[in-house]
């Protein structure tokens, strides 16, 4: 009898110990009100920055939360641009979509989540809330309307 174990990858080996407590101390500061989830939103943009890495044209989007992560790492940009060498081969670029409901398409939440477990991820989903309903207009993008740019 042969078993199969399921493993998935942890993103904190994306980047250094160092750098994950520096990024999880700014959220913990700078978003107080979700401090106590400041190493999941780290650990969860790091998965989605992944997903980006290995899937260049799709222009995924983070969710309200996971994109504060990737709000605060792009911050580090030195470490950011290192990352995205190292991980993606190209900078994997944010940019801001002005219309997010119009431009909802193939690059909803569950686009995105789809994609972050392909690349062997697990998904937080106290941190893709809209996951589980995408009833509403916000589904596809994250606050901000910020995707990967697909191409660049």
């Amino acid at each position: 009898m042969t078993v199969t174990t399921h493993t998935t990858a942890d993103p904190r080996t994306l980047i250094t110990p160092e750098l994950h407590a520096r990024l999880t101390a700014r959220i913990r500061t700078e978003h107080p009100e979700h401090g106590e989830r400041s190493d999941a939103i780290v650990d969860q943009a790091l998965a989605f920055l992944a997903a980006c890495a290995a899937n260049p044209r799709a222009g995924l989007g983070p969710s309200d939360l996971v994109d504060i992560g990737w709000h605060t790492f792009l911050m580090y940009t030195r470490e950011y641009a290192e990352f995205c060498d190292r991980v993606a081969g190209r900078f994997i670029h944010h940019q801001p979509d002005d219309n997010p409901v119009e431009s909802a398409g193939a690059s909803g939440l569950a686009v995105t989540i789809a994609a972050i477990q392909e690349a062997g991820y697990d998904v937080d989903p106290s941190l893709w809330p809209m996951a589980a309903d995408c009833s509403n207009q916000k589904c596809s993008q994250c606050h901000q309307g910020c995707v990967d740019s697909p191409g660049k």
